[in-house]
């Protein structure tokens, strides 16, 4: 397997607060495990959230907890299951969002995605789109 180059920049984030402007702000915490588990194969624990002036979170990437895919055609909606994954990795929306999935590749592709979902996000709180 490849080395994951975007983990040591993930890693030397643990614990940054990064000011996005306008009181909303960026907290990344990361860290490895001990060992990698089947919730955590990658053998990283991390959570990466964007606030609002207020300090609500407004969006989240983390493995902190479970998230039960959804039925198709209702997301964030749990469904019963069997023998089904759990997914760990997974993205808030908002404040209330239990969370859907992330399909999780590597630290890199994390900071990428998420800071894209951040930009997006602030875009459309700003009123820029």
């Amino acid at each position: 397997m490849p080395r994951d180059t975007g983990l040591d920049t993930l890693l030397d984030l643990d614990g940054t607060i990064i000011d996005q402007g306008g009181g909303y702000w960026v907290k990344i915490v990361a860290r490895l495990v001990d060992q990698p588990t089947r919730e955590r194969p990658h053998g990283i624990a991390y959570s990466l959230t964007l606030h609002d002036p207020y300090g609500q979170r407004m969006l989240g990437f983390d493995n902190a907890h479970a998230v039960k895919p959804g039925k198709p055609g209702k997301p964030g909606k749990p469904r019963r299951y069997s023998g089904r994954r759990v997914e760990y990795d997974h993205e808030h929306q908002h404040m209330t969002d239990p969370g859907k999935p992330y399909e999780f590749v590597d630290a890199y592709q994390l900071l990428k995605d998420f800071f894209a979902a951040v930009d997006q996000m602030l875009n459309v709180h700003r009123g820029d789109e």
